[in-house]
Parts: C-alpha cells; sequence; structure tokens
C-alpha cells in the first residue's frame, strides 16, 4: 500500500536499517530525532533491523529510554500474555476476529501516551494493523459532521460492556474483572470501580456490567492539533461476543444516545483514510498513541504481533 502525506508527512514513516542492524543501538543513537519524527506522522516503522527474537524487540524498548506502562495495571478489555516484564501478546482474540479503529485503552480513565509493535511471524494471509490518523479524521468528520463533533466534544463519551470470571480468549474483550480491576472478590471489584468512578452491575455466572465515567471523545495535543481519541469506533463495530451487544457499548457522556446514521460517517471516513501496515517478520512499530488510532485485520495461519506501552 502507498504511503499517505498528511501536512508534509508521510504517513507512516518507513525507517530501513542501513549500515545499523541492532535496532537497541539505533533507537539509543537516535532517540531525540525520533521524538520529533514521531510528533509529525504518528507512526515510524522500522525494518530491515535484525529482530529475531522477543529479548530483541524488549531490548530495542529500554534502550528507548521511557518508563513502562505495565498491561497488569491496565484497565484493558482485551486478553494478553506477558513474555517479559515489558513485552505481552497484542490480543489473544481469534484469527477470524477483526479489532477495530482505537487509541489503545481510551475506553477508560488509564491509558498510555506510545506504543510499540513487533511482528515475530507474519500471517499466512492477512493480519495488517490498519493504522488512522486521527486528527486528520477529525478535521474531515468537522466538516462532514459537525454537530456530531460538538457533541462529542462538549458531552464526551460513556462506555459500556461486561466482563467474565474468567479470562474468555475467544473473546477480543474476554479479560475477566478479576484480572482487569486487579482483585479476588466483589466487595473488591465494587472498591475499586467506586473509587474509578464507574457504574456497575452484577449478572449471571458472576459477569459484571461496568460503565465508565465520562470520558473525553476529543484531545488536544501540545501543539494545538486535535485528535480523535476514543474507542468509539471499535466499540460501537467490535464489542461483540455472548455477554455484549455492540450496539448498546457507548452513548453521549450525559449517557444521551450516538446516532447510527452519524457514528457510520465516522466508520467510513476512518476506513478510507487506514493505512495497512503489512508486516513483515522482523518488523517494529512505534505509534503515537493520541495522534494514531489502529486497528488488526483478521488472518489466516500463525501471527505472532508483540506490543510494548508506554507511559
Amino acid at each position: 500500500m502507498k504511503q499517505q502525506f498528511w501536512n508534509g508527512a508521510e504517513f507512516p514513516k518507513i525507517l530501513g536499517a542501513g549500515d545499523c542492524k541492532s535496532l537497541s543501538d539505533h533507537v539509543l543513537e537516535n532517540k531525540q530525532e525520533l521524538d520529533i519524527e514521531l510528533r509529525k506522522t504518528g507512526v515510524i516503522l522500522f525494518r530491515g533491523f535484525a529482530v529475531p527474537a522477543v529479548e530483541d524487540f524488549d531490548a530495542a524498548v529500554v534502550a528507548y529510554g521511557e518508563p513502562s506502562f505495565p498491561y497488569a495495571q491496565s484497565l484493558s478489555n482485551a486478553v494478553r500474555i506477558n513474555l517479559t516484564p515489558r513485552v505481552f501478546t497484542a490480543n489473544e482474540a481469534p484469527p477470524e476476529t477483526s479489532i477495530f479503529l482505537h487509541h489503545e485503552m481510551a475506553q477508560t480513565p488509564i491509558y498510555p501516551s506510545k506504543l510499540f509493535f513487533y511482528c515475530h511471524i507474519a500471517a499466512d494471509e492477512g493480519g495488517a494493523t490498519p493504522v488512522c490518523r486521527s486528527d486528520i479524521l477529525l478535521e474531515k468528520l468537522t466538516v462532514a459532521a459537525p454537530k456530531l463533533v460538538d457533541d462529542f466534544a462538549m458531552k464526551g463519551v460513556r462506555y459500556t460492556h461486561s466482563m467474565p470470571a474468567s479470562d474468555d480468549i475467544g473473546s477480543g474483550q474476554g479479560r475477566s474483572w478479576v484480572s482487569t480491576l486487579g482483585v479476588e472478590n466483589q466487595s473488591d471489584a465494587e472498591a475499586r470501580l467506586r473509587d474509578l468512578g464507574y457504574d456497575w452491575q452484577w449478572l449471571e455466572e458472576e459477569n459484571l456490567r461496568v460503565t465508565s465515567p465520562r470520558l473525553d471523545a476529543v484531545h488536544m495535543l501540545p501543539d494545538g492539533r486535535r485528535t480523535f481519541f476514543n474507542q468509539l469506533i471499535a466499540a460501537y463495530r467490535g464489542w461483540a461476543d455472548k455477554r455484549n451487544n455492540p450496539s448498546k457499548s457507548i452513548s453521549f457522556g450525559d449517557g444521551s444516545p450516538v446516532d447510527p446514521a452519524q457514528m457510520q460517517v465516522a466508520i467510513d471516513l476512518a476506513d478510507k483514510l487506514s493505512y495497512d501496515l503489512e508486516w513483515q517478520a522482523g518488523d517494529v512499530a512505534l505509534i503515537d498513541n493520541f495522534l494514531v488510532m489502529h486497528g488488526r485485520r483478521s488472518f489466516k495461519g500463525t501471527r505472532k504481533v508483540y506490543a510494548s506501552l508506554i507511559k
């Protein structure tokens, strides 16, 4: 797929190894320049470096020199498995499951600023990671549906989903409430939810339905750009399993419903703006979580893409 160009910056920025085959050395020596480039483009794809194993990816993340965002301390919906203290599987959802565009953990009050992805094994077919410039999406959405943008900016958004008592690896939203909340019993779960400002309801089979506090749907970057920072598209399109109905997953922050026709405008624009990262073994991508949404295409064969989060 041909690279895009937004405001004079390549999207994504693809950096080859050149004479430096060690990604950790390259990151360590060029940290300042990489950060400047990342603010411009939102995604840097490192290709051709020697990253044969998870340990090499971990070393590159450590060389980047910023504090880790531990997955165990997150409120993410997804089931993931830690491989090192900083590296974990991207999502344990089945290959046929598409994960739609989102900003990482934007459905919660706690989220990372940046993401690293590492392709250890590329899928036989499919499995690309779509990425979308969220600032450009918001610009175009402001023209196409100005009232929707105003409502999201003013009212914010709330998310509702149901969690099982134990991990359900067959679902992209299958992380248990025990793991998500870091608790061992219902009483402690309620205390944690109360502290976080969530509403909740206990369901059959010890499932737990939660609704987030009001969260922002539009984010202001330090340079004045605004981004469509949320999980609206992913939740509305993809939060579907035996516990969850996507059509009931989102509302405005005041509890009022979001017009499905207006959401479809946002979805269609995001799809048109998306670029598919077609993984090659050894690829590493660095993503600005405030500027760029990402997802996962369905795939066939074995696909091993790992992640690491930055506070």
